[in-house]
């Protein structure tokens, strides 16, 4: 009987193989690189705005801070979008005729909120807490970027899981001391720009305990460590330089007169990003790269 098939269908046979084989690879890597594109997580793009509101002019120009318009920054899992009242605060009185804030008057003339075009925008399934980011010395710049220096707002991060992952599993890497937050040219330590840290003893937030500085603390009269004691009901406030540190009270009213001196408070040197940024997450409670990176911190 003859062969239905020539000898030569092996070789066809083993090539259509290899031939579905680099297709479905080809496939995997175009899919992989257009869901990471920015037709997809809308990186970089500029929408257009009901106003053409320019960070830059706003922030970098006129000096205004963050929280001036975000008041919920530091207290809320959301931002927040500034109300029409906050715009009119200054074009109640300035740029009162100009073309482009017709919208804003319109706004504030009927009560209508703008329809803003939200830039950074996660999935319904996330659950992002701004307030925890920014307590615990996560900078604006590090999630937005350079803010102050964008004329219209867009998104410089794809904000996609994988991004806010190489974060969790090492936040040593963006953690900066809270007085810097709001500083969007920080930069972090380096040998030539050092910066210095120590815990200031004071009630409150966990982050409010740490004091950091750019100048050197060794010629000056730093921080005291520990905080003045209250006056005990009924006493007067010492008068000299020596602070009275009340011991546990053994009866109502007792305190030991015992004067200790309050010692100025013990700064420790970086000269790098990540020892400072080790150094602030065991200061400021953070938990470890595991427990961050586990699924029910986003997902909930």
């Amino acid at each position: 009987m003859a062969q239905v098939f020539d000898r030569s269908s092996n070789a066809l046979v083993r090539l259509s193989l290899v031939l579905t084989g680099l297709i479905v690879i080809a496939l995997g890597v175009t899919l992989n690189e257009l869901q990471r594109s920015p037709w997809v997580t809308r990186q970089g793009q500029r929408p257009d705005q009901p106003v053409p509101f320019s960070h830059k002019h706003h922030v970098e120009g006129l000096g205004l801070q963050c929280q001036y318009c975000h008041t919920s920054v530091e207290k809320s899992s959301y931002a927040g979008i500034p109300p029409t009242k906050t715009c009119m605060n200054c074009h109640s009185q300035i740029w009162t005729n100009a073309q482009l804030l017709e919208p804003v008057r319109n706004s504030w003339a009927t009560g209508e909120s703008i329809q803003w075009i939200r830039v950074h925008d996660l999935p319904d399934y996330v659950y992002f807490n701004h307030e925890i980011h920014v307590n615990k010395g996560i900078g604006c710049a590090s999630c937005h970027g350079r803010v102050d220096e964008m004329p219209l707002m867009y998104e410089e991060n794809s904000l996609q899981m994988e991004w806010c992952l190489n974060c969790h599993r090492n936040p040593a890497g963006n953690m900066r001391p809270t007085a810097e937050i709001y500083n969007m040219a920080w930069a972090g330590p380096t040998s030539d720009k050092p910066v210095w840290c120590t815990t200031t003893g004071k009630p409150g937030p966990t982050a409010g305990d740490v004091s950091c500085t750019t100048t050197d603390p060794s010629g000056q009269n730093p921080e005291l460590a520990q905080a003045e004691p209250p006056t005990p009901i009924g006493q007067s406030k010492p008068q000299s330089g020596t602070n009275l540190q009340p011991h546990p009270l053994t009866e109502p009213g007792s305190v030991s007169d015992v004067p200790v001196i309050a010692m100025p408070a013990s700064y420790k040197k970086f000269t790098s990003q990540t020892d400072l940024g080790l150094y602030l997450m065991q200061q400021y409670h953070i938990r470890s790269a595991n427990e961050l990176s586990s699924c029910e911190t986003c997902h909930r």
